[in-house]
């Protein structure tokens, strides 16, 4: 078992900016996910992605890495989406005359994970209802560990495009599950 420090993944590592008030530019301000790319379907779906754009948006660490030299400072407008089995991360910096910066991710790598965190999120559900706290607990400490290697995996995927903390990428993660779920 692993202690909470060993799950702070990697540190990181472009400089935080502030603006002329203090505020930090290496955040995100503005977080939508692509309407053809999630279902309304079930309120409680719905209910779980606002709350996961409102915590991301309240705390996070989020910045585009140079590119030919040239900073792209923030604070960022970020729209998710999934197009051509691809992880579509729109990047707009806040300036009414700010540039919009695509990264498409293959999700190959990230489709496992996804798979068992949905499978142990069903086991969780349907525990909550019967199990006893025992097996809820572990199979909550399940559902945690795989979140926490997408997270990683996603940091992985990201690094020289986008530099993101760890709890970041929690929310990320949850954010990039809530379009593959199809409830």
């Amino acid at each position: 078992m692993t202690s909470d420090s060993d799950n702070s993944g990697p540190e990181p590592t472009a400089p935080a900016t502030n603006d002329a008030n203090g505020t930090t530019t290496a955040r995100l301000i503005d977080v939508t996910l692509d309407g053809k790319s999630v279902s309304n379907t079930n309120p409680n779906a719905k209910h779980e992605r606002e709350v996961a754009i409102f915590d991301l948006i309240d705390d996070n660490f989020f910045a585009l890495e140079p590119r030919d030299g040239t900073a792209r400072v923030g604070p960022y407008k970020l729209r998710l989406a999934i197009a051509e089995d691809r992880l579509v991360f729109d990047v707009t910096g806040a300036g009414k005359d700010a540039m919009v910066y695509t990264y498409m991710l293959s999700l190959s790598p990230l489709r496992r994970i996804i798979k068992d965190y949905f499978l142990i999120c069903d086991s969780y559900y349907n525990a909550i209802r019967n199990a006893p706290p025992s097996r809820i607990e572990a199979i909550d400490m399940g559902r945690r560990g795989l979140h926490d290697e997408g997270s990683k995996l996603l940091i992985e995927r990201l690094k020289g495009k986008i530099n993101v903390d760890f709890d970041t990428a929690r929310r990320l993660f949850t954010l990039i599950c809530a379009l593959h779920w199809k409830g």
